[in-house]
């Protein structure tokens, strides 16, 4: 608990995108997500729009005329991480993780597929030396499917197994600038 602070949550997460009519269609036409508010920019700035991504949160996208185009691998990772790629630069946003059903996460990979989404495997993230195992068993926390939007963000539906906070939960030391490699 956050004696510092009374955090209830993210209000809401923004990104950019490079077809604010692409987006709509993707979160609220694929995934389902209602659009609960629009704003066009003074000045020509450009478009900020919001989706509704449940318990009270939102998703926004920016939209600017002038934006610079992603980067794959920096903004965002190339590829899905079953598939080996992860990395993104540093102060980018890596991926965003939607809560979702234990009982059907596989039904929503399914459903993703069938709507001509192409998404990863599903993965069993645990302890282990590689952090996935083939099969969910008793150390596995978490359970999840990737994939991404039209702009190249990485989306994860995430199933939390267990509570997390354990002791075991949190024992290793963080790195610093000084253990980079570039």
């Amino acid at each position: 608990m956050n004696e510092e602070f009374e955090l209830r949550g993210v209000n809401h997460l923004a990104l950019v995108c490079s077809d604010m009519k692409r987006t709509v269609d993707f979160y609220s036409g694929v995934l389902g997500m209602p659009l609960i508010k629009t704003i066009e920019l003074p000045m020509g700035w450009g478009q900020h729009f919001f989706f509704d991504a449940g318990g009270g949160n939102a998703l926004a996208f920016f939209w600017f005329p002038d934006a610079p185009d992603a980067v794959p691998g920096v903004s965002a990772p190339k590829g899905l991480p079953d598939r080996g790629e992860l990395l993104s630069a540093v102060g980018s946003m890596n991926h965003i993780a939607f809560d979702v059903p234990p009982d059907k996460i596989e039904e929503y990979r399914d459903r993703l597929i069938a709507k001509g989404v192409d998404v990863g495997v599903l993965l069993n993230h645990d302890d282990s030396e590689f952090g996935v195992a083939p099969a969910p068993h008793e150390g596995v926390f978490v359970r999840s499917i990737y994939f991404k939007d039209p702009d190249g963000v990485l989306i994860e539906f995430a199933c939390w197994l267990r509570e997390l906070g354990r002791e075991e939960d949190v024992r290793h030391e963080p790195k610093t600038a000084a253990d980079r490699t570039v």
